[in-house]
């Protein structure tokens, strides 16, 4: 029987455990230091064993999956280096950040256990256990950061475990991995923050900001909603990298700035031109580190009972709303629903359903 210890069962943690829970010789133990976290574990079925004694979690496992936030890394890594792990142990994390963790533990003796470094590049606006799903990790980038010196043998043990997910397992250099992380997830969400803030600044002379910015600020923004704790110990981790490329989004800026001053039209629409080329090169439909939202709007007419029955159809055709939200309805003015789905299939077919009953739909 394989033994696998889940440090941190909580989205990433319990999505891992629910892939692994019922597979033939799989024993899945989750640890909490609280109690009431590990009886939740237990009732909602996520894994065979839970306890919140780490000797308990940690003892005769085969795998440790360390599900815990950045900041907290290096502190159970230290905890697992005192104590006898069973030979051949792989530790490993979920972290967005490799380089700071794959450091600690090459200045830690693990004994005759090692460590790999992981980034399953999924998310959910939602977190805890609660929200744990077995389908989280599917189609999704699974990075691992193994050092040169991790036998092949080991590598490879993790990866076919891992295939349980169904996730598309990648292997980059620690450093490597935060400078493209830094770029494509780290640096827009200080962006995010950065603008969001900026406008709550004009806010509090002007409420109109706030008003006008309920459509599209609110989405292209909506990373800066973001867990203040867990972005506050990511970026810190990855602080050389987010300074090397604050620099470069400053020198961008500039940039831009110049061609205002010198109202330089053609240079405006050639960087216009040239990040639209490359955004529309970029693949759809994958799992990436900004998860994506599945959504759609409805405009509908003001009529009783207009949203049960757009509900209702959508349920009688087994498609899965996760939210709705109604934008605007007044007299004499046409209603918008806000439709949000956790699946790009779900979405789909609730666009062609809405399309078959003529409602006009746009995104």
């Amino acid at each position: 029987m394989v033994k696998i210890a889940i440090f941190g069962v909580g989205l990433m943690g319990g999505s891992l455990a629910l892939c692994f829970k019922g597979k033939p010789d799989l024993y899945v133990v989750g640890h909490s230091t609280r109690q009431s976290s590990v009886n939740k574990y237990i009732e909602r079925g996520v894994v065979d064993h839970a306890t919140t004694s780490l000797h308990e979690a940690a003892e005769d496992a085969d795998f440790i999956f360390l599900c815990v936030p950045v900041g907290s890394l290096d502190s159970y890594l230290e905890q697992l280096a005192g104590m006898k792990l069973k030979p051949g142990c792989i530790i490993t994390d979920v972290g967005s950040t490799k380089a700071s963790v794959n450091a600690c533990a090459r200045r830690l003796d693990l004994g005759e256990a090692l460590f790999i470094g992981g980034h399953p590049m999924a998310g959910s606006e939602r977190s805890g256990v609660e929200a744990a799903s077995v389908y989280l990790y599917e189609n999704a980038f699974y990075v691992l950061t193994p050092e040169r010196s991790t036998p092949p043998e080991a590598l490879e043990r993790l990866k076919e475990l891992l295939k349980y997910t169904k996730a598309n397992i990648v292997i980059v250099d620690a450093d490597e991995h935060d400078d493209i992380v830094g770029a494509i997830s780290h640096l827009p969400h200080m962006i995010a923050v950065a603008l969001t803030n900026q406008v709550r600044k004009y806010n509090e002379e002007n409420d109109l900001y706030s008003l006008l910015a309920a459509g599209g600020f609110r989405d292209i923004t909506r990373i800066a909603s973001s867990d203040p704790n867990v972005w506050r110990d990511i970026l810190v981790n990855n602080r050389d990298v987010m300074l090397r490329l604050i620099e470069d989004w400053n020198h961008g800026i500039e940039e831009f700035a110049q061609m205002l001053r010198d109202s330089d039209i053609e240079g405006i629409g050639e960087a216009f031109r040239t990040s639209g080329q490359f955004r529309n090169s970029l693949p759809e439909r994958r799992k990436g580190v900004i998860h994506s939202i599945y959504e759609c709007y409805v405009d509908v007419p003001d009529h009783p009972g207009i949203i049960g029955r757009i509900t209702t159809e959508l349920g009688n055709r087994r498609i899965n709303l996760s939210n709705i939200q109604i934008i605007e309805s007044r007299e004499d003015v046409p209603g918008i629903l806000r439709l949000s789905f956790r699946k790009q299939d779900d979405l789909d077919q609730a666009v062609t359903a809405l399309g078959e009953l003529q409602y006009s739909v746009h995104f």
